[in-house]
């Protein structure tokens, strides 16, 4: 009884302070004594229901109440129940048009530096299953780790293919080439360094048919190709003429330009190239010409295929081939793909 007693006199202290604080709210003029009564009704009937129902406090109030009055100025329960939750959101970060190239041209950089020094490791395997280890007795292998100094491959990588070849396990790795028809009458010829050949070529045909495409017979597309050394320096690096002049001072064979479409802005030009056609004597002193001159340029693996009459097709077939090219090159045994696409 005494706590009943407490809580109901809670409550009318509580509707006492309310009728007090009320007295003090200044009320448009005129006003009269009923309205003022009204108002405390309606401030009673609303602090009652509050004290024993804390979480529930607007079911007691006629529609549209809250509206029409602060919450802060009621409740603290009711501005808390009331007030409109706040989310705070972030616009998300994309990359643009011009970021999104880079990324693509870093990306092909990178697959094509990871496919060249998976190519010289298979070759150091090869190499040492055929002839030994010892580099002053087994020529192959001399030739091959120097071509990796000329490539720049890492340490590490050359250390993990010697260690690999001395594996009961390891076998040779073999050179084979697959022939595919593109689209738009392009010819493309698959440089593959295998161990298990009949994985590879279930890869190779995998890939082509997925994509539509088509396996030719041997010797149906590789004789649109010659075979040669060449040196990639890159165009927006340096001058046309001062290519010319260092490439015929080191000899050079031949001089092939890149096909530049003025339309396309320089950045999207940054992947072309001037091959410069050299003999195996003359590779070396090119290769030293160009580092003193601070021209860029990518070595090749030994050797390269180059078209004997490019073609030209048009713009879907350019991309499917690209396509294709890319698939092929995504697989583990493909070391390069060559095209006569021009």
């Amino acid at each position: 009884m005494s706590s009943t007693a407490r809580t109901i006199g809670s409550v009318f202290h509580k509707a006492s302070i309310s009728s007090t604080l009320f007295s003090f709210i200044s009320l448009p003029k005129p006003y009269d004594l009923n309205s003022t009564h009204l108002f405390l009704f309606i401030a009673s009937a609303y602090l009652i229901p509050s004290f024993f129902f804390p979480y529930r406090n607007d079911m007691f109030l006629p529609p549209g109440f809250l509206r029409r009055s602060s919450p802060s100025r009621l409740s603290p329960m009711v501005g808390r129940a009331q007030s409109p939750r706040r989310i705070w959101t972030t616009t998300p970060v994309l990359m643009g048009r011009r970021s999104c190239k880079i990324a693509g041209r870093k990306d092909a950089q990178n697959l094509k530096k990871m496919k060249r020094n998976s190519r010289i490791g298979k070759e150091i395997v090869s190499a040492i299953k055929k002839g030994g280890p010892n580099p002053s007795s087994n020529t192959v292998l001399a030739a091959v780790l120097e071509k990796a100094r000329e490539l720049e491959v890492p340490k590490e990588i050359v250390e993990r293919n010697i260690k690999k070849a001395s594996d009961k396990g390891q076998e040779a790795f073999i050179e084979k080439f697959y022939e595919v028809y593109g689209f738009g009458g392009v010819g493309m010829v698959v440089q593959v360094l295998t161990d298990k050949i009949t994985r590879s070529v279930a890869a190779v045909r995998g890939v082509v048919k997925d994509s539509e495409a088509k396996l030719a017979d041997p010797g149906s597309i590789l004789f649109k190709f010659r075979r040669a050394r060449v040196v990639n320096v890159k165009a927006n690096s340096c001058e046309k003429d001062q290519v010319l002049v260092i490439a015929l001072d080191a000899g050079a064979e031949d001089i092939i330009e890149p096909n530049i479409d003025e339309d396309v802005d320089s950045e999207d030009q940054s992947e072309s190239f001037y091959k410069i056609v050299i003999s195996t004597e003359n590779y070396s002193d090119i290769l030293s010409k160009l580092r003193d001159a601070g021209i860029a340029f990518e070595p090749d693996i030994g050797f390269e295929l180059l078209p004997l009459s490019p073609i030209e097709v048009d713009d879907e077939a350019v991309d499917l081939n690209k396509e294709l090219m890319s698939k092929l090159l995504e697989l583990d045994d493909v070391d390069a793909v060559y095209t006569d696409q021009k």
